[in-house]
């Protein structure tokens, strides 16, 4: 089976609509979770999908929740709610698709706030101060590029995984600056919930995503 991944963009958040950027770690608004749980109707590669990396800021965590809850591991949410399933896909948080900016509305939340929001997520396992914008989450053009970087190998390193396995495709969710870097295109611009194919290959020894 050949192996794809799936860049999503987050769906709709507070600070989309408000344009008030001095909000910290904003949630989806009631449209954003709709648009993310019409997703897990729309999108045709769900026997397919073994992880699903995500960003760890709350609109990105909440979209993977709310689109992918029929695809995901029922360890990831209450037994009480029938979401999940058994040996479901992985979840991976991954600081390194944090969005670009230093805008409260782009800092993520302690680990502490975000295990009291998803406690069965494994937000222990973050490194520490991941949600400080300096070093490596700098909003610097040399340090997103270097982060972005480090995601396409983790992809790649996700999909070598998985390329044994009955389902080999990865989900990516991510934000709409930050996936310009990723996939090397700064005229990407997907739609709030929407998504896009690639596959891993290689460039003069570097990991790239090639659109499909």
């Amino acid at each position: 089976m050949t192996s794809k991944v799936h860049l999503v963009r987050h769906a709709e958040s507070v600070h989309n609509v408000s344009q008030d950027f001095s909000q910290f770690d904003p949630d989806l608004t009631p449209l954003g979770l709709q648009q993310a749980m019409r997703l897990s109707q729309s999108f045709p590669y769900t026997p397919k999908v073994g992880a699903i990396i995500t960003s760890p800021l709350k609109r990105a965590v909440q979209t993977t929740l709310a689109a992918f809850p029929h695809i995901l591991d029922k360890r990831y949410f209450d037994p009480k709610s029938g979401h999940g399933i058994e040996s479901g896909a992985t979840l991976i948080l991954d600081p390194d698709l944090q969005e670009r900016s230093a805008l409260p509305c782009d800092t993520g939340s302690t680990s502490e706030t975000l295990e009291m929001a998803f406690p069965r997520l494994g937000i222990k396992d973050l490194a520490e101060g991941w949600q400080v914008k300096e070093g490596l989450y700098s909003p610097a053009d040399e340090a997103v590029e270097e982060r972005a970087k480090r995601g396409r190998s983790r992809i790649a390193a996700v999909s070598e995984d998985l390329k044994h396995q009955e389902r080999t495709h990865v989900v990516v969710v991510t934000h709409g600056v930050f996936m310009k870097f990723l996939v090397e295109d700064p005229e990407i611009d997907l739609p709030k919930a929407g998504w896009k194919s690639y596959t891993v290959g290689t460039r003069s020894s570097d990991i790239v995503l090639l659109p499909l």
